[in-house]
């Protein structure tokens, strides 16, 4: 059984200077909230992203997704999410919100019913999985008033749902936890040693439980934090974030930073000094 205190996912993920925008006003915020205990095996946490600008104006966000299955409530409709691959941009505008439901790396496969690497990169309408469940959950949850009264429909849906115990699961989450957590793994045949696992078979689990493959679940860990190491500490040289995080061929960096985020680390870090949007989808 996976320990339900251990984080399993980033705290980061939302690209440049999340705070503050170039003028000094929030122009948006993300809040995150635990489950229920008897929930915590499969869901990783509840977030809300809230916005209130005035009227003609637009932003976005960019974000650079979890290997994490997200269930979304986005005006009215109820979707899921696979694994995002790439980095992608939520254009915003007048007040709103977003609610969603993170669900551990492998905590959505027993709801899914087969490989996560059939949804990685695809939304779905939560209907093609749970039926007209769905659309009356979404309409409860639109009409609700509190996120209290939200997370109490969330979790009772959930607990209606909730699947028989599967051992693999537990074992993907143990995994991922160390590929988030552990330093000292700096490559996918650090992590086979250290659970004794084949090679192959690491990579099938992963397919089918999480999606990705674990290489790409390592790297996504540790570009999220470099990320938001150059974000927060705009002046440190990435050269020195590069080598904390294990990186430690600097050409090898430059070309994962650059794929994921879309600008070279020095770029991305000129950018967040001048309280610019560094990316966009």
């Amino acid at each position: 059984m996976p320990d339900p205190d251990v984080a399993t996912t980033s705290e980061y993920g939302v690209l440049g200077v999340r705070t503050e925008s170039r003028s000094g006003a929030h122009s948006f915020t993300l809040d995150r909230y635990p489950p229920a205990a008897g929930l915590a095996e499969l869901v990783e946490r509840y977030w809300v992203v809230s916005w209130e600008l005035p009227p003609g104006r637009e932003a976005s966000i960019t974000l650079l997704p979890h290997p994490c299955v997200n269930v979304v409530l986005d005006r009215g409709r109820l979707t899921v999410s696979g694994v995002g691959s790439d980095r992608f941009t939520y254009a915003y505008r007048g007040a709103g919100g977003v609610f969603g439901i993170k669900f551990r790396p492998g905590g959505f496969l027993p709801f899914l019913g087969g490989p996560l690497s059939d949804i990685t990169d695809a939304v779905l309408p939560a209907e093609q999985l749970w039926g007209p469940a769905a659309t009356v959950l979404a309409e409860r949850m639109t009409a609700a008033t509190g996120l209290d009264r939200r997370v109490a429909l969330v979790e009772a849906f959930l607990r209606e749902r909730w699947p028989e115990p599967d051992p693999q699961v537990a074992l993907v989450q143990r995994i991922v936890a160390a590929l988030l957590h552990d330093r000292t793994i700096a490559r996918v045949e650090d992590v086979t040693g250290m659970f004794d696992i084949n090679p192959r078979t690491l990579q099938r689990l992963f397919q089918r439980y999480v999606g990705v493959s674990p290489k790409w679940v390592l790297r996504r860990y540790r570009l999220h934090e470099a990320a938001a190491v150059l974000a927060r500490e705009r002046h440190r040289p990435w050269a020195e974030v590069a080598a904390e995080l294990g990186y430690f061929d600097q050409s090898h960096f430059i070309r994962d930073f650059t794929a994921a985020i879309g600008m070279t680390p020095g770029a991305y870090a000129q950018a967040c000094r001048r309280m610019e949007a560094p990316v966009s989808a």
